[in-house]
């Protein structure tokens, strides 16, 4: 290897990059190669792109504010209509302060792969639905 670097590079610029190469060569390869994965798991997953399905009003199976104040956020978990339970997370004020015994859950669905997420939010939504 050293001989091929040589004749590219010089002998004395060689003797640098093999050195290089010898110590921290295995390394850099390893973090350029688990950013190629995380790049091409990117590119080739879900776009992200989701549409709105519907505003509901949930009951609150429980409700522990982050940090103990509930302006710094909410973690619930709740029952969805279909029966299961969830857990979702809003670090909004105004929204947090108004998890209560029932919260106003919006339900948004992937395009491609149709997968339900669930997000807090105010409850002037559920009403006008």
């Amino acid at each position: 290897m050293l001989n091929i670097l040589s004749a590219i590079f010089g002998p004395h610029r060689a003797v640098t990059i093999y050195a290089f190469l010898r110590t921290w060569g295995l390394l850099a390869f390893g973090v350029v190669g688990v950013i190629a994965v995380a790049a091409a798991l990117l590119l080739l997953n879900d776009d992200g792109t989701h549409e709105h399905e519907a505003f509901m009003t949930v009951p609150v199976l429980s409700a522990t504010a982050i940090n103990g104040d509930l302006k710094n956020g909410v973690i619930a978990s709740v029952r969805l209509p279909d029966g299961s339970a969830t857990s979702i997370t809003s670090t909004e004020a105004p929204i947090s302060q108004t998890v209560g015994q029932s919260a106003c859950v919006e339900k948004r669905v992937y395009v491609e792969s149709g997968e339900p997420r669930y997000r807090f939010k105010l409850p002037r939504y559920c009403e006008a639905s």
